[in-house]
């Protein structure tokens, strides 16, 4: 088998910046784009935001393609582990999907009545559910080619590191993509939703030239020769929880995503309503820069204190920078744009801690549980974990878009119109959840016994050492 090289790793990790643009775009725009904070300045609803039961219509809708999202998961990762194509187990997948992933993400902005309709709410239904299947046909075999080419640590963690670094870029491009289409309108006077859709088409383009790159470049079988598993999806499924050092991991991660995507969904909101700012972007692009600039320390922390430690110091960290961004605007002796730069650095180190270390942990666990049982299930493993990324985004918008409808109010307009606003009541609570959620997913991932994990990797590799050095004798 090859090593792999710098050159090999960034191209990996360019398909990162493609498929985190999609991601980003509706983790980050979605709920913004169908339930505005003000309907100010031509902006509109397509969709209700009447709640029925404590939930709106976007939240079940959210819900309902996590349903479905269930079982496609172990689907395709079946599939891929299954897969006995010359080119690999996860190279075609990710060819066949990489295009409709990307059309898709556009399709969702597209509803077909300007103006809340039931017809809106069907066609959101609907291309969220296409959107989440072809996410998983992407990601899932995307990241399970983590392990296959980071044989070592050193090359596991160099991979975390740069597919973090590339999340975090994708993630900021798709968070610009509202101030890019506003740019656009107010400089062509163009209608404000043509914007936006031909905004997030293009944004969608260079997310598909970014996934179909490392299809295309890397040789996976220059990498990997494990056999296809040939078992049933949904009994390697049930294999893969049977771990007990995942099911810790992954239920800690669960709810960790849940903290997180409430804070990147409401993070507009928190700047505009709480802190009363119109400058989000720059907030954000502070942000990404603090979790660029600590990526590189934690590559070499976690080589020092190991990886668990980490993780519970970034649990740690969002549990303090969601309790500090709950006082926004509220803090009166500290200017509102230095206070958001303050959350922003409280915000930008865990993220980095949280963006490296939770895929070099599946890989650790998926390469020790190979040792174990001599069954790789690589894809499966990164399919429970990508459930657990789109659950927690799916929970979180439920969340978040329930307690978002909690402070508004109706204003009249200088033209005597009705204008939609928020107090913000309902953004502050959010946080306060977030922090909740941060503080029991680290209780949690104190359970992971990071040493065995290891123990077993190193013990594998030493009889591997041994195996190799007694058929060169032989």
């Amino acid at each position: 088998m090859k090593k792999v090289t710098a050159k090999i790793k960034w191209v990996f990790a360019i398909g990162q910046l493609g498929w985190s643009i999609l991601s980003g775009i509706i983790a980050n725009l979605l709920v913004n784009f169908y339930l505005p904070d003000s309907t100010d300045n031509g902006v509109i609803t397509f969709v209700t935001s009447a709640t029925f039961l404590g939930l709106t219509v976007i939240g079940l809708i959210t819900a309902f393609g996590r349903l479905v999202d269930a079982v496609t998961d172990p689907w395709i990762a079946g599939m891929s582990d299954n897969c006995g194509s010359k080119l690999g187990k996860r190279i075609p997948f990710m060819r066949f999907s990489a295009f409709p992933f990307a059309l898709v993400t556009v399709l969702v902005f597209c509803c077909p009545v300007r103006g809340e309709s039931p017809i809106n709410i069907v066609w959101l239904a609907v291309t969220m559910v296409i959107f989440y299947i072809c996410m998983t046909a992407y990601c899932t075999p995307y990241n399970a080619l983590i392990p296959v080419l980071g044989r070592s640590q050193k090359d596991r963690m160099d991979i975390s590191t740069y597919i973090s670094l590339t999340y975090i870029l994708g993630t900021g491009i798709a968070f610009a993509g509202k101030m890019i289409w506003e740019g656009v309108q107010a400089a062509t006077g163009w209608d404000y939703y043509f914007c936006a859709r031909l905004t997030l088409a293009v944004l969608a383009a260079i997310a598909f030239v970014c996934m179909i790159l490392p299809a295309f470049i890397i040789k996976e079988k220059d990498y990997d020769n494990t056999p296809p598993v040939k078992e049933n999806a949904f009994k390697s499924l049930g294999k893969t929880f049977k771990n007990k050092h995942f099911r810790v991991f992954v239920f800690s991660d669960i709810i960790y995503w849940i903290g997180i995507t409430i804070f990147n969904t409401g993070f507009i909101y928190y700047v505009e309503v709480l802190l009363e700012l119109d400058n989000y972007m720059v907030l954000y692009i502070f942000m990404t820069l603090v979790t660029f600039v600590c990526y590189i320390f934690v590559n070499m922390l976690s080589r020092k204190f190991g990886k668990k430690k980490l993780l519970v110091a970034g649990f740690a960290l969002f549990a303090i920078a969601f309790l500090v961004s709950s006082f926004a605007g509220k803090v009166t002796f500290i200017p509102n744009l230095v206070y958001g730069f303050i959350i922003c650095i409280l915000v930008g180190i865990p993220l980095s801690i949280l963006g490296v270390i939770p895929q070099a942990i599946v890989a650790d666990i998926a390469e020790s549980d190979y040792i174990q049982t001599g069954e790789n299930r690589d894809a499966m493993f990164y399919a429970a974990r990508t459930f657990a990324f789109k659950l927690g985004q799916s929970v979180a918008m439920v969340i978040f878009t329930s307690l978002a409808v909690i402070g508004q109010y109706t204003d009249i307009g200088s033209n005597g119109e009705q204008i939609i606003r928020n107090d913000g009541s309902g953004y502050r609570l959010s946080l306060v959840i977030a922090l909740i959620l941060c503080v029991v997913a680290m209780i949690i991932i104190l359970f992971y016994k990071e040493k065995t994990v290891m123990g077993i990797i190193e013990k594998g590799h030493e009889q591997e050492e041994a195996a190799a050095r007694q058929n060169k004798e032989d």
